[in-house]
């Protein structure tokens, strides 16, 4: 709160200047002036006969940032166990496209134990520079440890725009991130673009249950910050002979900032699908008819070393499990090779699987939807026609 004269009730009759102890008014044409040196003891309004002196919200002064100082692009490259994951290949390749419209460079994060020589990959792949972080706290994953370093990175070299993939990882370390440094945040992202008239990140991703999309901008902080989904991206060619930067990043962490400590790492006995790495995926839908249906599903997949994925209709009835979900409220894929068996084409599957190199429809509906972004079509019964593919996959394997 601070003291505040009304000028219009202002008398001038100096009763204020008397009251208060540290000499903070003055007069100026007849009306009395508050002094920055006020302390608000609020002594003034107790002495102002016509209660011309009042205390109010003190106005905040908007702080302007100068955004001439913050540029580049940089990605989050996620490493586990000394391998990046397919994801830092996707963003590198996304984040080259946003540096190019911008005429800046894209960088990449690589934070870890040992993993200096994953740079050069980085750089193969696109990147024009790559900050290292080695320390053994960063070893494994911790949100503490990781998010200290990088908010580090980012208060002393300021990016521009910083990306991260819409992982288990991405999806806890991006938001912590946000709220330590007071930025924005856009999340599962469908798409990303450049303004070109105001050059801002345009940050698309699905509204309202995924009934229409959504652009959002952060205009007002720096760095703009978004959460990719695996398989939007498209990696780009490996070019061994691309020259780039490797840059040292000093880890500063003390032992308080790392709030648990990992005692044992168990791997699931349980093979958890990993639909966003899979070069070959092979979905079922409501054609499929049953949970026993996709058995036949799963032969074709096994035939060619592929995953099985299921649109969001077998998942709701209990068919196959949610880690298999295709679409825009499941995974976003991007194989070498999709195989649709009796998927209709509903435009919420289609934005989880439609950049597939090569798209394979496989319904006895010759007008089905999905036959207008498939590369492929086989009208028949799937029930029919996927046990001779198995057969036929089969002799190949052999």
């Amino acid at each position: 709160m601070v003291v505040k004269v009304n000028e219009e009730e202002c008398t001038g009759c100096e009763s204020c200047i008397d009251a208060c102890p540290i000499e903070a008014i003055e007069m100026k044409d007849g009306i009395a002036k508050i002094k920055d040196n006020c302390n608000s003891c609020n002594a003034c309004i107790e002495s102002c006969p016509v209660e011309a002196i009042l205390e109010v919200e003190k106005e905040e002064k908007a702080e302007v940032i100068d955004f001439s100082q913050y540029k580049d692009v940089w990605v989050f490259a996620e490493q586990r166990g000394g391998e990046l994951k397919r994801v830092a290949y996707q963003l590198t390749g996304g984040g080259r496209a946003l540096a190019d419209a911008l005429g800046q460079q894209l960088c990449a994060m690589l934070l870890g134990n040992d993993v200096k020589k994953l740079a050069q990959e980085l750089i193969a792949y696109g990147a024009d520079k790559v900050y290292v972080a080695e320390d053994e706290k960063l070893n494994n994953y911790q949100t503490d440890a990781y998010a200290s370093v990088i908010c580090n990175m980012i208060k002393e070299l300021k990016p521009n725009i910083v990306i991260y993939g819409a992982t288990h990882i991405g999806r806890d370390l991006a938001p912590r991130i946000a709220q330590r440094l007071d930025l924005g945040l856009t999340a599962d992202c469908t798409e990303l673009t450049i303004d070109p008239e105001e050059q801002i990140l345009l940050q698309t991703r699905p509204a309202f249950g995924g009934n229409i999309m959504a652009t959002i901008i952060t205009p007002g902080t720096r760095p703009q910050m978004a959460t990719v989904r695996p398989g939007i991206m498209k990696e780009l060619e490996k070019d061994e002979k691309r020259k780039g930067e490797i840059v040292d990043f000093p880890v500063k962490l003390s032992d308080a900032e790392i709030k648990t400590k990992i005692l044992e790492i168990v791997k699931e006995a349980k093979k958890r699908v990993n639909l966003e790495e899979a070069n070959i995926i092979v979905s079922g839908g409501r054609g499929v008819g049953s949970k026993e249906g996709f058995n036949i599903i799963r032969e074709l997949a096994r035939a060619l070393k592929g995953e099985v994925g299921g649109s969001r209709v077998a998942v709701e009835k209990g068919w196959i499990e949610q880690d298999h979900q295709v679409g825009q409220t499941g995974k976003t894929v991007r194989p070498r090779l999709y195989i649709a068996c009796g998927i209709s084409g509903s435009i919420q599957h289609r934005a989880g699987m439609q950049n597939s190199e090569i798209i394979v429809a496989v319904n006895k509906d010759p007008d089905a939807t999905i036959f207008k972004i498939a590369h492929y079509g086989i009208v028949g019964d799937l029930h029919e026609v996927v046990p001779l593919l198995v057969e036929e996959f089969k002799k190949i394997g052999d």
